[in-house]
């Protein structure tokens, strides 16, 4: 008779844009739920609902994850970056519309996070590719991608100045 390991009860404790927070939810709860009905973190969006649009991007321990695929028990002891993290006025926020990178704005959260995770140095090859799980229907990708290009350029020119800001 096998026996099937069970998610750990109680609560999840986790931090959220350098928050601690403890959640008390079934350890099965979607990551995106969690965020967006219990911390009222709504900038991340659901799309999809099934880990193919990235709408519901963030950032779990540094690493891009589709937020509508991953239980909250992943999340105990970690790290989560969301939209609000940014404080609306990250160097990805302001490339991406300098660039119109956002239309109509629902992948843009999911677009900006994604792209926190990229190097710096990324080509825009790099950065296609590193983009290529989040959808948008408004811009064609090539505004998000010079966005992104944008954003790196100015932080590398912040750093050559002494004023460097979080990497794009």
């Amino acid at each position: 008779m096998s026996r099937r390991a069970r998610p750990a009860a109680g609560p999840v404790a986790f931090t959220v844009n350098g928050r601690p927070v403890e959640v008390d939810r079934h350890p099965m709860t979607r990551l995106l739920d969690v965020l967006r009905e219990d911390l009222g973190l709504t900038g991340t969006k659901e799309g999809c609902g099934e880990g193919e649009c990235g709408a519901c991007t963030v950032l779990l321990d540094g690493r891009p994850v589709c937020s509508c695929l991953v239980p909250l028990a992943h999340a105990r002891g970690g790290a989560v970056l969301t939209i609000e993290g940014l404080g609306g006025d990250h160097p990805l926020q302001r490339a991406f519309v300098a660039e119109g990178g956002v239309q109509c704005g629902a992948c843009t959260p999911g677009m900006i996070v994604a792209a926190l995770a990229l190097p710096r140095t990324a080509d825009r090859e790099r950065v296609r590719r590193g983009l290529a799980g989040n959808l948008c229907r408004c811009t064609g990708y090539e505004a998000i991608y010079r966005a992104v290009r944008r954003a790196a350029h100015e932080a590398a020119d912040g750093e050559a100045g002494g004023a460097a800001e979080h990497s794009p």
